[in-house]
């Protein structure tokens, strides 16, 4: 059984690649897109195991398009996880019940990517 496509969302390129080879050297396909709107319109063409979406980009940032996977599409079973430079208490006060599933905060680690990549993919 091939494993499900894992989403990326972040406008920073540097970002794009590193988060990209954290994940595909954990043996996982990715595809990389640079805001909101194109998590929706990917999700549209083909099934995700989990979305990582940055949460501040251009056009829709990650709190919208959480919000728009949850109450628009109907799709509360997907995970995504927030990856934010927010401090994770901070960061949750301001988003509580919006949608995340989870939260990585920068610096990434990628014993952190890892970590969630098996959790949120072992029945996927």
């Amino acid at each position: 059984m091939s494993k499900k496509t894992i989403l990326v969302a972040d406008d920073i390129f540097s970002n794009q690649l590193l988060i990209k080879s954290i994940i595909e050297d954990a043996g996982y396909p990715c595809k990389v897109v640079s805001d909101g709107q194109k998590i929706i319109d990917a999700m549209k063409e083909q099934e995700f195991a989990v979305i990582f979406t940055d949460i501040e980009m251009p056009v829709m940032n990650g709190i919208e398009t959480v919000k728009y996977i949850r109450e628009v599409l109907g799709n509360t079973e997907i995970p995504v996880i927030a990856m934010t430079a927010h401090g994770r208490d901070e960061f949750l006060e301001r988003v509580k019940n919006v949608g995340f599933t989870s939260i990585i905060t920068k610096p990434y680690s990628i014993e952190k990517f890892r970590s969630l990549l098996s959790y949120y993919t072992k029945d996927r």
